[in-house]
């Protein structure tokens, strides 16, 4: 009905692997993008009766007793807590008694390690907190002034059992005594945060009562938004960097740590898998060369699958899967035939790609067979990089009628908690029935000589980055 989009970016010139935002920043593109979409609606604004929020994962918010903010959010792709995973690995009995114990190794996008970073490098702010948030829960709370955090956003912190859905205790008492005080209790996404604060209310000219629901993090906001919430489907999102995720009625442990086991926002499991590089590959790309997006498009089509022989590893800013949180990106291949702008451009969008599937064979090995992959993000919106996904993965791909997975994810999820709050009679899966739909022109079917070709080049890439890796060139 309406939208609005506010860009911010990452605070600078902060050392190598640090990745901050100020939380006040969230604050003031929600107040903004909210202001400007009620502004269209008009005299409609009335029938606003909930407010969903979809935040980026993992994001370390401590506060203090005033409720305010002590220092920048560190970030999902913040990469400096590499040693204090490390440290995690060494006190549990490596990445597989990390696994044990709470079904997730401590990656370094993770919130556990950012905890235990700041307490060894910032111990003045560690011993200020009195409440720790992620993203969507800060936003939440300004929103509705209630500290609440739910299951699937909260086992992204890695601090979280997955089989039981509660915190594990050892792993809190490792970081500090303080920490459970810290932490909200997990609870039921399909409960309501609160209400819109009465201040906000008035401000945005909306009637009583309006129900703030759970939200949650990008990827399972994305999960509904995509129609994600039965086993079969799996969601692929080609944004700055990659996902993979399916819905699973029981846990999904990976013992080899590479599938995330995390908690979906409709109180079932999300095994996710996480690539750091996808349209930053592209992008960086598409600047090189000074191109619009459509010169882009036109670069790839009429570049051949396997560009030739070229074969890029697109670790631009290291990576999470596989785990390699300090590699740097390889051109591998290059001849006179194949150095050229439409070359290095294709193999930039082939070797993000080949990332993910990648995940999704780990998938596969976990018994999870997916029949259609649904794409969001913007790469999706390239028809060349559709088609390739469906030759990559092997199977049928599809985008959906809207774009913002995430954010219709949050919005259906609010519709849903609202009938429930009031006694309505739609359900989640009702609400995902009628308000989520596919753009059947843009399904692509997967070209069987491509998938074979791929399939070689896969092994080819994964081969070549444990090479690079094992000789230390990674």
């Amino acid at each position: 009905v309406a939208s609005a989009r506010e860009a911010y970016d990452l605070i600078p010139d902060l050392p190598p692997g640090h990745m901050e935002q100020h939380p006040e920043t969230w604050t003031e593109a929600l107040e903004a993008t909210v202001s400007e979409c009620l502004e269209k609606l008009g005299e409609r604004r009335a029938e606003v009766v909930a407010i969903g929020v979809s935040g980026q994962q993992h994001g370390l918010v401590v506060l203090d007793k005033a409720g305010q903010p002590i220092r920048p959010a560190k970030l999902w792709c913040d990469t400096s807590t590499e040693p204090q995973c490390e440290a995690f690995r060494q006190e549990f009995g490596g990445a597989d008694g990390l696994i044990r114990l709470a079904g997730n190794d401590i990656m370094p996008g993770y919130t556990a390690p950012k905890l235990l970073w700041l307490r060894e490098n910032e111990s003045k702010n560690f011993r200020r907190i009195h409440r720790v948030l992620l993203p969507h829960d800060y936003l939440n709370f300004w929103l509705t002034g209630e500290k609440r955090m739910e299951y699937g956003d909260a086992s992204g912190t890695g601090l979280l059992d997955i089989r039981t859905r509660q915190w594990c205790q050892p792993l809190l008492e490792f970081i500090g005594p303080a920490l459970e005080e810290w932490l909200p209790t997990p609870g039921s996404s399909r409960e309501p945060a609160g209400l819109l604060r009465d201040s906000l209310r008035q401000q945005w000219g909306l009637g009583a009562n309006v129900v703030i629901s759970a939200g949650g993090g990008d990827n399972m906001m994305g999960a509904i938004g995509t129609g994600n919430i039965q086993p079969g489907i799996v969601t692929a999102s080609l944004g700055t960097s990659g996902t993979l995720y399916s819905c699973a009625e029981a846990p999904v442990i990976d013992e080899e740590g590479e599938v995330a086991a995390f908690c979906d926002s409709t109180d079932r499991w999300l095994p996710l898998v996480c690539t750091m590089n996808v349209t930053v590959a592209t992008e960086r790309a598409r600047a090189l060369f000074g191109w619009d997006h459509a010169a882009l498009e036109t670069a790839v089509a009429e570049t051949p699958a396997g560009a030739d022989g070229l074969l890029f590893l697109p670790y631009l800013t290291g990576e999470r899967t596989p785990s390699l949180p300090n590699a740097t990106a390889v051109y591998h291949g290059l001849t006179t035939r194949n150095m050229t702008p439409g070359h290095l451009a294709r193999a930039a969008m082939e070797g993000a790609t080949l990332g993910l599937a990648y995940g999704l064979n780990r998938f596969r090995d976990l018994d999870i067979k997916p029949t259609e992959i649904r794409l969001t993000g913007g790469g999706s919106q390239s028809a060349a990089w559709r088609q390739m996904c469906a030759d990559v993965f092997g199977v049928p791909t599809v985008c959906l009628a809207s774009a913002e997975g995430a954010a219709l994810g949050a919005a259906v999820q609010a519709f849903a908690t609202s009938e429930r709050v009031r006694g309505g009679g739609s359900s989640l899966t009702d609400a995902v029935e009628r308000l989520v739909k596919t753009d059947d022109a843009s399904r692509c079917r997967p070209d069987r000589e491509n998938v074979e070709f791929y399939t070689a080049l896969q092994t080819r890439q994964t081969d070549l980055t444990r090479r690079l890796q094992t000789a230390g060139y990674l």
